[in-house]
């Protein structure tokens, strides 16, 4: 290894960060001046990659937890070769920026996942990890290894106080997932001084009783990096952590202290810096011409590893056709096998998380690719994958089913990663009120746009005896707040199916599904078309007349309420839609929407939970039949009996 040419591309990831956090007057500079040896240690001589294609499938990944160091990446990203251009740098943290505040995945090349919320890029790194071993298992071949590949990932000190990096970490130690190595810059500083403060954990210890090998060194040795990821690549059955001791902001005047975590050095301290590290202070956004020449050097050679490796997948596909056609299907997330749909009938009394139970096993037979687990509630949550090959153990990579354990934050992240690493496509399940724990990572996945399945159940006061604490009450509406989540709530066993479907047709968002724990009778669809209309967000279970008195939109559960409703309500014509998803209805045009409510004098909604989102359809807030209050424990008819939310109750309101 050449020190020098390191040397060169460090000094490089410092001009740069400083420059752009100073012309910005906003940014990080602690993590890219203290680290800047990992960046170009690890972009220059320890990842399998080629910049000119940043989406290799066989590359290295990297999946940066510290996102507040976002200057160290795109400065690396630069050098290396990445198309992140000098202009990018120089409009960090400007709108319409590659250089965001923080790393956004798509919108920057070479970046992997977004990142900024502290430790979920640790998670999101298990996920990818787990990702490479459950395509080894199913494609590699005793003559050919198609998917071989390491993932890495940065952490801080932040990042390690969070809980989700502490829950990812155990699930990583307990599955062995050995090509997992994490970097931890080891300064010992946050940003209300230092870590002595707040957490003086052994942190090696820690990682130790995780199940991890645990390694030291410097951040200032380039060569002991080197040898420390030789050492962690020798260690085949556990992850390991590197923790290199650094200096928070090196070189600059304020080095070693929270004044450099994350402010610019000022106009002073910029040049103080400079100074320090023989840059030409005149110079803005200067690079070494040595880093430049050690990346175009070695440009070649990094496309001749790609090559080498298309040379061996095309070998593989050409002796194994069929594992192709499944390679192709798993990355495109088309079908891999021919199979029926489940059927009920009209009049069957079954819990939308029962069909669901029965669906997802259609799903999983008919799209090899789909893998996931629920937060230690698979029996309740009905999410176990039948004849798929078992559960993922370090002793069985091709098993389809996770055991995630209690751990919901971790467990979404964790998905998170499976599904940016690609080629599978990932769910994840706990009761709807549980989505609380794991709401963080669901905005960075919806952030991220990428379509993760939730299957939520116990969707309601309905869940009973478990009482307020397991009763959601303001939770669907608090998912469907997220810009860019679909929340979907089937109103029987034949929804469900189409639900499940419409889930994985999604490509570019999470979806939510929130089903039921008490059986719900399937009803009789007045649209013959519903299958496609559905697709609209809502479509139309009874007809009454093409000029209601009454048309009632209604979610979930609360259709089947609706129709013994209408049922019990003499002399009006009551038309009920069912509203599987809400932001769907509401975002349709004016035409397809007045085609479904109809003329009606009156529009009313019903859900068991609070009534904000359906004010979008009638602006009179007594028109939604809605629970505002947290619930009772007890059995759950009583429960709804109790809170006046029953259909003799909603009958009266129609009657209105």
């Amino acid at each position: 290894m050449n020190e020098r040419e390191i040397h060169a591309v460090a000094t490089s990831v410092r001009s740069l960060s400083m420059d752009a956090i100073q012309k910005a007057n906003s940014g990080h500079p602690g993590i890219p001046l203290g680290a800047a040896e990992l960046a170009a240690v690890l972009y220059g001589k320890i990842l399998k990659h080629n910049p000119v294609n940043s989406k290799w499938a066989d590359r290295d990944r990297f999946v940066i937890s510290a996102g507040h160091g976002s200057m160290w990446l795109y400065s690396i990203l630069h050098l290396a070769g990445y198309n992140v251009s000098l202009d990018d740098i120089k409009t960090f943290r400007q709108v319409g920026s590659k250089c965001p505040g923080h790393p956004e995945y798509g919108v920057t090349d070479g970046v992997e996942n977004t990142s900024g919320p502290l430790g979920q890029g640790v998670a999101m790194a298990v996920g990818s990890a787990i990702a490479e071993t459950m395509l080894a298992a199913r494609f590699n071949t005793s003559t050919h290894k198609i998917v071989d590949h390491y993932t890495y990932s940065l952490v801080g000190e932040g990042c390690l106080q969070e809980g989700v990096a502490s829950e990812a970490s155990s699930i990583a130690g307990h599955l062995k997932l050995g090509k997992l190595i994490i970097f931890y810059d080891e300064n010992r500083i946050s940003i209300d001084g230092s870590t002595d403060i707040a957490f003086t954990d052994d942190i090696a210890k820690r990682y130790e009783a995780y199940g991890w090998q645990v390694l030291h060194g410097s951040m200032y040795e380039p060569s002991e990096i080197i040898k420390l990821v030789d050492e962690a690549k020798k260690c085949a059955d556990k992850p390991s952590l590197i923790m290199l001791k650094s200096v928070i902001g090196k070189y600059a005047p304020k080095a070693g202290t929270a004044d450099v975590h994350g402010a610019p050095l000022g106009v002073d301290g910029v040049k103080a810096a400079k100074e320090a590290l023989g840059l030409p202070v005149e110079k803005e956004f200067y690079v070494l011409p040595e880093a430049y020449e050690y990346f175009s050097a070695t440009k070649h050679e990094r496309a001749q590893r790609e090559a080498q490796w298309q040379k061996e997948f095309d070998a593989w596909s050409k002796e194994n056709p069929e594992l192709r056609k499944q390679w192709d299907a798993f990355h495109s997330d088309a079908p891999t096998a021919d199979v029926v749909d489940s059927e009920f009938k009209i009049g069957d009394a079954i819990a939308t998380r029962d069909a669901s139970g029965k669906v997802i096993n259609v799903i999983a037979h008919r799209y090899g690719n789909l893998v996931g687990g629920s937060a230690d509630l698979t029996s309740p949550n009905k999410t176990k994958l039948e004849n798929c090959d078992g559960t993922y153990t370090p002793e069985n990579r091709k098993g389809r089913m996770i055991e995630f354990g209690i751990r919901e934050f971790a467990m979404s992240a964790i998905c998170a990663g499976i599904s940016l690493h690609g080629g599978l496509r990932p769910f994840c399940a706990t009761f709807l009120v549980f989505s609380d724990y794991l709401r963080p990572s669901l905005r960075v996945v919806s952030l991220m746009k990428k379509p993760v399945i939730y299957v939520f159940t116990h969707d309601s006061i309905y869940v009973g005896e478990d009482g307020p604490t397991h009763q959601p009450i303001e939770t669907l509406a608090s998912l469907r707040a997220i810009p860019g989540v679909q929340v979907l709530r089937p109103g029987d066993a034949e929804e469900t199916v189409e639900a499940w479907k419409m889930a994985y047709e999604s490509k570019e968002h999470p979806v939510c599904l929130a089903l039921t724990r008490q059986k719900l009778t399937v009803y009789e669809k007045a649209d013959p078309d519903w299958k496609n209309t559905i697709r609209t967000g809502a479509y139309i279970v009874q007809e009454g007349s093409s000029h209601p008195d009454i048309t009632v939109l209604a979610s979930g559960s609360e259709v089947n309420m609706a129709l013994a409703a209408s049922r019990m309500v003499k002399g009006k014509s009551i038309r009920v839609v069912s509203v599987v998803d809400v932001k769907l209805f509401a975002a349709q045009d004016a035409v397809i929407r007045n085609r479904i409510i109809g003329e009606a004098k009156r529009v009313v909604a019903a859900e068991a939970g609070v009534g904000n989102d359906w004010l979008e359809f009638t602006k009179d807030k007594s028109n939604i039949f809605s629970i505002d209050r947290f619930g009772e424990s007890g059995p759950a008819d009583e429960v709804a009996a109790y809170l006046h939310y029953t259909a003799t109750d909603f009958a009266k309101m129609l009657e209105r």
